[in-house]
């Protein structure tokens, strides 16, 4: 059987540019999994790839979820096992691009089986934590789970609501479950993934330019447009970077100025937190540069030779 490829890497690295090409030269379709592009509406601070981008290679996984529904790393990996199996089916090689390192992690390991996200609890833990802050939370769950709060920073309310969230649920601590590893799909074995590392100074330049002509390309418009239609200020749609602080500007919580340079922090801490995330992840191969350097492209021809 045929390699199947992941190009990976930081936000604004050029992963789209160098998964098309790799799918050019191996035959193959794109597979995405980047949490923010699958939602539907969600276009101008999520870099899907424009048709010309595309350069004619099927893209799979974009634009395809509501953003009212708070779709999960298990949700994405049903969906990526049937399109690669359809890919494969069809002669094809299905290449992965993007940076939501859980995604890929629960592809290749994947744990065991929880209960779907109860939203009306996640509504009341993220009105919690918006309003009494993380801190708040992080005591919460000291009380239920006090080895789980031990091992959380006290600000890291992603994890910490996952926590609370699995305990209200579940009725068990989740640092008491002992994670049961179903078998992974037979192409895991064949797997090789690639993550881009550009020179960092270089990369936050082009986070903040891209940034910049999120909000110039209509940002506000589009966030005023998808509240209009009932997307609500906490699902996961609207929680990403930008869309997070244009409804904070919208709410009148901070000004527009302040709104653009919040997140290009955001944005900047994001992609030092991929790279960190693929640094831990086993059987990762090394790219260092942007994906449309000619150099880096050719590093990556080699290595599939």
């Amino acid at each position: 059987m045929k390699p199947i490829y992941a190009i990976a890497g930081p936000t604004a690295s050029g992963k789209t540019a160098l998964g098309v090409e790799l799918a050019i030269r191996v035959g193959g379709e794109v597979i995405n999994f980047d949490s923010v592009q699958i939602y539907e509406g969600i276009h101008i601070a999520t870099a899907k790839p424009t048709a010309e981008e595309m350069q004619g290679v099927p893209h799979h996984l974009i634009n395809y979820v509501d953003p009212n529904v708070n779709y999960t790393a298990a949700d994405w990996t049903r969906d990526a096992v049937e399109r690669i199996g359809e890919v494969e089916g069809r002669g094809r090689v299905p290449v992965l691009v993007g940076g939501t390192g859980f995604y890929l992690r629960t592809l290749r390991r994947p744990l065991f089986d929880a209960a779907s996200t109860d939203v009306k609890l996640r509504e009341r833990l993220r009105a919690i934590n918006q309003r009494y802050g993380p801190e708040h939370l992080h005591r919460m769950l000291m009380r239920v789970d006090p080895a789980l709060a031990a091992e959380l920073p006290v600000r890291d309310y992603v994890r910490v609501m996952r926590g609370l969230e699995f305990f209200f649920q579940n009725r068990e601590r989740l640092s008491e479950k002992r994670p049961h590893r179903s078998e992974p799909p037979e192409f895991v074995s064949r797997m090789r993934i690639f993550v881009l590392d550009p020179p960092r100074a270089e990369l936050y330049e082009k986070i903040n330019a891209r940034t910049e002509r999120h909000f110039a390309a209509g940002l506000v418009e589009e966030v005023r447009r998808l509240r209009e239609q009932g997307v609500a200020d906490n699902t996961n749609a609207l929680g990403a970077h930008a869309y997070r602080r244009v409804c904070e500007y919208l709410r009148g919580e901070r000004t527009l100025e302040a709104a653009i340079d919040r997140s290009k922090q955001d944005v900047r801490n994001y992609a030092k937190r991929q790279l960190t995330w693929f640094r831990r992840e086993p059987g990762v191969e090394w790219l260092h540069g942007f994906g449309d350097d000619p150099k880096v492209q050719q590093a990556l021809w080699r290595a599939i030779a």
